[in-house]
C-alpha cells in the first residue's frame, strides 16, 4: 500500500477532502502539521508535528522521520507546505518540483521576474522597497501605468490587494497594504509589489503537470467583476464560456507559465485576465485550488481533485482527466464587515433553489471575522450543478440572496 505524507496547515479546509482521497485509492496517509491533535482522529491517520512555517525544518524533519517510517509521496494540500513538500521529496528521490521553482511560486516579485525572463505576458511591474518615500512610490506607479495594483509579495487569497487610481491613492494605499502584510505575519522590510491593473474577463485554470507535461483539467469563469478597489472573489463556474481562441490562449499561457517558472509535477492552480485577444498571467500557484472549492469538480470515472492528485503523486494510474458533462460551479460566501460571526441564516431556503447541490458553512459562530483585504477566508461555500454554466450561474445567485450573514460589530 502507497504511504503519502500530507502536509495540512491546521487551520485548512482540505483535510478531510484529501483524506477521503486516500481512503478511495487505497493510500495509507500520515498528517503532518503543526497542530497534528487538530487533525490525528480524522479517519484514524496517523499525524506527525511539523513546523509548517519553517520549510527547512520541516523538509529536515520529514527526511527524519522517513529512516523510520518510510513514504512514497509527499503533498502540500495549500500554499504553507508546498517548499518543504519539495524540498524534503528532493532528498527523499521522491516525486517533486525543484524547491526553487516551488519557491517562486510563493514569492510574486520572483514570479514576475521568471516570467519576465521568459517574456510570458503579464502586467508591467515594479518594486516597492521598504521605506520607499512618497515621490518614489508615486514615480513607480506612473511608471508602471494607472490604475495600478499593490499587493504583499508573500500573501494569497485575495489579502492585501489593493488598487490605486492615481500616485497620490497610491502613497496611502501602500500604507495600508504594508499594515496588513505586517499583520499576517510579513516581514515589515519586505518589499511589496506594484503593477498595472489589467482589465478584463478573470479566469482561473485547474492543470495537472506529469513529467513536464500540463494537462488542463478545467478553466473556470468569474462572472462577478474583479476591478477593485479590492479584489474579493465570490464565484467560480465552469465550463468557461470563453470562446475557442480564448481557451486556447489561457491554457497555453498557463503552460509557458508553468514552464518558466521550471515546475514539472503535480498541480497548478492559474489566474489569468483576457481582454482583446490577449491574455495576461496574474499568478500561479503549485497546489489545487483553495478552500473547498474543488469539490465543484468531478471527473468521468467519478474520481475527484484530490484522487487525482494522490494517484499523480504516487504513480498511481489517475484514471480519466475529463470532467463530468454537467456545469458546476461554487460560490464563496463574502464576510461583509469585521466583526464577530453569528451565524447565516437561510440555508434552508438556498439549498430549496434548483440545482444547488451543497451549502457549507465553515467559520464558526463567535470567531472575530474581517473582509478582504485585511482578512482571507470566506464563511463558507454554496455548490450547484446543472446543464448550462448560465443555469449554474444563476442557481448561485439565487442562493446568495437568501443566505443572511449576521455579524455583530464591535471590538
Amino acid at each position: 500500500m502507497p504511504r503519502v505524507l500530507l502536509l495540512l496547515p491546521s487551520a485548512t479546509y482540505r483535510a478531510q477532502d484529501f483524506l477521503e482521497a486516500a481512503k478511495a485509492l487505497d493510500v495509507q496517509v500520515v498528517v503532518g502539521s503543526e497542530e497534528p491533535h487538530a487533525l490525528s482522529g480524522l479517519m484514524g491517520a496517523r499525524a506527525v508535528r511539523l513546523s509548517l512555517d519553517d520549510p527547512d525544518a520541516t523538509a529536515r524533519a520529514v527526511v527524519e522521520y522517513d529512516r523510520s517510517s518510510p513514504i512514497d509521496a509527499i503533498v502540500a494540500v495549500d500554499d504553507q507546505g508546498v517548499i518543504a513538500a519539495a524540498a524534503a521529496s528532493e532528498s527523499l528521490g521522491l516525486r517533486h518540483n525543484s524547491p526553487e521553482a516551488v519557491a517562486a511560486t510563493r514569492d510574486k516579485l520572483a514570479m514576475r521576474a521568471l516570467l519576465a525572463r521568459k517574456e510570458v505576458p503579464q502586467p508591467t511591474f515594479r518594486t516597492i522597497p521598504a521605506g520607499a518615500q512618497p515621490q518614489q512610490v508615486g514615480l513607480l506607479a506612473r511608471t508602471v501605468g494607472l490604475p495600478c495594483v499593490i499587493k504583499p509579495a508573500t500573501l494569497s487569497a485575495s489579502q492585501g490587494v489593493i488598487r490605486a487610481d492615481s500616485p497620490e491613492e497610491a502613497v496611502s494605499v501602500v500604507h495600508r497594504v504594508r499594515d496588513i502584510a505586517t499583520g499576517a505575519g510579513v516581514d515589515p522590510e519586505a518589499p511589496l509589489l506594484i503593477e498595472r491593473f489589467v482589465p478584463g474577463n478573470e479566469v482561473a485554470v485547474e492543470g495537472l503537470l506529469r513529467d513536464g507535461t500540463l494537462e488542463v483539467l478545467t478553466v473556470f469563469d468569474k462572472p462577478d467583476p474583479l476591478d477593485g478597489p479590492v479584489f474579493e472573489e465570490t464565484m467560480y463556474v465552469t465550463p468557461s464560456r470563453l470562446d475557442h481562441d480564448e481557451l486556447e490562449l489561457v491554457t497555453d499561457l498557463t503552460r509557458q507559465s508553468a514552464e518558466a517558472l521550471g515546475l514539472s509535477d503535480g498541480p497548478v492552480h492559474a489566474e489569468l485576465r483576457v481582454a482583446g485577444g490577449r491574455a495576461w498571467v496574474i499568478e500561479l500557484a503549485a497546489r489545487t485550488i483553495g478552500g473547498l472549492c474543488s469539490r465543484a469538480l468531478v471527473f468521468a470515472t467519478g474520481r475527484t481533485l484530490e484522487q487525482l492528485v494522490l494517484a499523480n503523486a504516487v504513480g498511481l494510474p489517475p484514471g480519466s482527466l475529463q470532467r463530468e458533462e454537467r456545469a458546476a460551479g461554487v460560490l464563496m460566501v463574502p464576510i461583509p464587515q469585521a466583526g464577530i460571526f453569528l451565524g447565516v441564516g437561510g440555508v434552508s431556503r438556498a439549498l430549496a433553489v434548483p440545482g444547488i447541490t451543497d451549502v457549507q458553512i465553515t467559520i464558526a459562530p463567535g470567531r472575530r471575522v474581517s473582509p478582504v483585504p485585511e482578512g482571507s477566508r470566506y464563511l463558507g461555500f454554496v455548490f450547484a450543478r446543472a446543464k448550462r454554466p448560465q443555469d449554474v450561474e444563476t442557481a448561485l445567485r439565487r442562493a446568495r440572496s437568501v443566505l443572511e450573514v449576521n455579524i455583530a460589530r464591535g471590538e
